[in-house]
């Protein structure tokens, strides 16, 4: 069940839409509503012009941008938030439905059916108008109705010129029909997320909108009010070196969730630049449950480095680079004084995230050895969302044994003076082609004639089989041994939930600044010392246990029944229409 909603919670990418430039939806709105005429003239000829005499002009295009430029004031009076963009968007839309069934039909079956389908067409307006103005600009219904009856009541008001009074009274009846069906639609979509999360589903989405319009930090609330407070270790590793800034190696158990830069999805980056330049951000043991609720929380991820290093004692030691496997898993290990760092993968096979359990299990399995133990999931084997790692599991088992394995191998390893050198190159590929903010980072190590290099990507794991083609390039010819790892940072998943690194840039357009990062890191080297230091986060509120996977889950299973919910709907609203119609005629 945690795949499958994972899976879920990856497919809501798909519900993150921007509003065009207005200038552009209204210029689409004017060649459709010009296109009209010219339309009932080609199919129809100049017989039937006396029937609807520019048509397309004012019972379309006057009505699209009066309600254009009257939304947005309307909304805002009553307290709502909508943007030019959306109101020119949605009255684009408006027009499109208008055309698409009040007029399509009558232009290509017969024209007489035009007073029938347009009256149709304008309750479908209203009730486009009516749910799109709820998701997108203010939940409360009552505040909304307004704006939302603009365009099909001007549509209304031209319309009764050329239709008569007969299609007022039936297309005003519509449209109150249509309103009020949406009206129950909306009170029986919302009622289970009310229930279960104690959150109005609308207000949800209304923030979400805001968010995505001017970066509003009123969904962080939401969150909050689901979220929970965890308490959690987090190792760090801090290197010393003369004449340069400190290196720091962090490994946080919380995971960069859920997508955009909604909640903790770009934390990397923002615990990156609190701590400095050499900062680099690994990937713990987390799942979605374990989502920061806001990227506010990192600062509770950076007083945790900050307290780690308080009582760190520096130590000139490191060993060799040595490499472990049990089963599937393979975990690269170096010690560092009392402190042990351990990369695990289990590429090529698929992974994706490691349980918090598992991850605290294999810490305090592997503290029997030493002080400080950071397990990382190097996350950079990835074709489709697998299930997490969970306890109990077979591949949990295997990455407990080949941890264990690896603090037993290195806990009488020798220790002598090493070095250490680190790079920072930026990319030009963007998060749509599976690339965060920070780009490339490169630490490399040498120690007793090994040059180990940690190499970490700025992104969401990595496409299957690319991890190998990199190494290849660098052991032997340039390191004796590395790791390729990834932050798991979710500000790459907007478009799609699947974009790791490798998928839409290939390793041929990687390998120079890969190449680059690493000669500049070895050219870097200095002699260096080493501190480990383990604090507790504490309070850091993230989503919660099964909380992401079940919102995820519900959000779907409501999106899925929508439409169908929405057609019936709509139906009985014209049939109680129609027999209304004829009782009062």
């Amino acid at each position: 069940m945690a795949g499958e909603g994972d899976a879920k919670l990856e497919k809501l990418s798909r519900f993150i839409v921007t509003a065009p430039p207005w200038k552009r939806s209204v210029g689409i709105i004017i060649v459709l509503c010009l296109s009209i005429d010219i339309m009932v003239w080609l199919r129809h000829g100049a017989e039937i012009a006396h029937m609807v005499p520019d048509l397309g002009i004012y019972c379309f295009l006057i009505p699209a941008l009066l309600s254009f430029l009257l939304t947005t004031p309307l909304v805002r009076l009553f307290g709502g938030k909508l943007t030019w963009d959306w109101s020119a968007l949605i009255a684009l839309i408006s027009v499109i439905v208008c055309i698409f069934i009040g007029l399509s039909p009558a232009l290509i079956f017969n024209i007489e059916l035009v007073v029938l389908v347009f009256a149709i067409a304008l309750g479908f307006v209203v009730s486009v108008r009516l749910l799109l103005l709820l998701i997108v600009a203010d939940y409360h219904i009552t505040h909304i109705l307004l704006p939302a009856f603009l365009q099909s009541a001007f549509a209304l008001v031209f319309a009764s010129y050329y239709f008569g009074s007969h299609f007022v009274l039936f297309a005003f009846l519509l449209q109150v029909f249509f309103a009020g069906g949406i009206a129950v639609l909306v009170w029986v979509l919302q009622k289970p997320l009310k229930e279960l999360f104690h959150v109005d589903p609308l207000a949800l989405a209304n923030a979400f909108m805001q968010h995505l319009a001017d970066g509003s930090n009123s969904l962080d609330d939401f969150f909050r009010r689901i979220g929970e407070a965890v308490y959690i270790p987090q190792m760090s590793l801090f290197i010393r070196r003369a004449g340069r800034d400190d290196a720091v190696f962090v490994v946080p158990n919380v995971h960069p969730g859920p997508l955009g830069e909604i909640g903790g999805s770009n934390f990397p980056k923002l615990l990156h630049d609190m701590i400095g330049k050499d900062t680099f951000v690994l990937h713990g043991c987390a799942t979605h449950d374990f989502n920061p609720v806001s990227g506010s929380e990192t600062e509770k991820l950076a007083s945790a480095v900050k307290k780690a290093k308080e009582g760190a004692v520096f130590s000139q030691g490191a060993s060799i680079s040595q490499r472990f496997t049990y089963g599937t898993v393979n975990v690269m290990a170096q010690a560092f004084g009392d402190s042990l760092l351990l990369i695990s993968t289990r590429s090529p096979e698929i992974t994706d995230d490691l349980d918090y359990s598992v991850g605290l299990a294999i810490m305090e399995k592997c503290r029997q050895h030493f002080k400080n133990v950071g397990f990382v999931d190097a996350h950079n084997s990835f074709v489709d969302v697998p299930p997490p790692v969970m306890p109990a599991t077979l591949t949990a088992t295997e990455y407990m044994k080949a941890a264990v394995l690896a603090a037993e191998g290195m806990k009488n390893a020798k220790q002598g003076e090493f070095m250490v050198g680190t790079s920072h190159v930026k990319v030009p590929f963007t998060r749509a082609e599976g690339f965060g903010d920070l780009g490339i980072q490169v630490m490399v190590v040498r120690t007793d004639g090994q040059d180990t290099a940690y190499v970490l990507f700025d992104g969401n794991n990595i496409h299957r089989g690319v991890r190998e083609e990199l190494c290849a390039l660098l052991v032997p010819g340039m390191v004796d041994e590395c790791e390729i790892m990834t932050t798991d940072t979710h500000v790459v998943n907007t478009v799609s939930g699947k974009n790791p690194v490798g998928l839409k840039v290939t390793p041929d357009q990687i390998r120079p600044f890969l190449e680059e990062a690493v000669i500049s890191a070895v050219s870097d080297l200095k002699e260096a010392e080493s501190a480990g230091g383990t604090a507790e986060c504490e309070g850091v509120i993230v989503f919660g246990s099964q909380r992401i996977t079940q919102l995820a889950s519900l959000a779907t299973a409501v999106a899925d029944f929508a439409f169908p919910a929405v057609v019936i709907v709509i139906v009985m609203a014209f049939l109680c229409t129609v027999m209304t119609y004829f009782v009062i005629t």
